[in-house]
């Protein structure tokens, strides 16, 4: 591959690498490692929420960041969105198979780190 040039797709055997700027995998980390997204995994972890409850458990995230948020996860299948047709809609949001493997060493970093700050015995 010429030096400078980057290929969208890789081919089956391959492993996407995320230092190229166009790697669907870089999005996807990206999308995940985001000021917010990490937060919305880490909410997410032990129930379904609509969206009012994750802005309320996710303190200082704007209704609009959440929105963009919600839907990158959505779009890169790590989060399912479930809307009731009632008047106001009830959308409701959870982790998908993939969401939860993800999520999975984000949950225990966090769960590491608050109790390493933990005040001890």
């Amino acid at each position: 591959m010429a030096e400078g040039v980057q290929r969208g797709r890789v081919d089956a055997g391959e492993r996407y690498d995320v230092f190229h700027t166009d790697c669907l995998a870089r999005d996807v980390v990206d999308h995940v490692t985001s000021r917010w997204g990490v937060w919305v995994l880490i909410a997410l972890r032990r129930n379904d929420l609509r969206f009012y409850e994750l802005r309320e458990s996710i303190q200082g995230v704007s209704e609009k960041m959440l929105a963009q948020t919600l839907r990158a996860l959505v779009q890169d299948g790590l989060v399912w969105r479930k809307v009731e047709p009632t008047t106001p809609p009830q959308v409701t949001y959870g982790l998908t198979g993939f969401g939860r493997e993800v999520g999975e060493p984000l949950t225990e970093l966090f769960d590491r780190i608050t109790r390493r700050l933990s005040p001890g015995p």
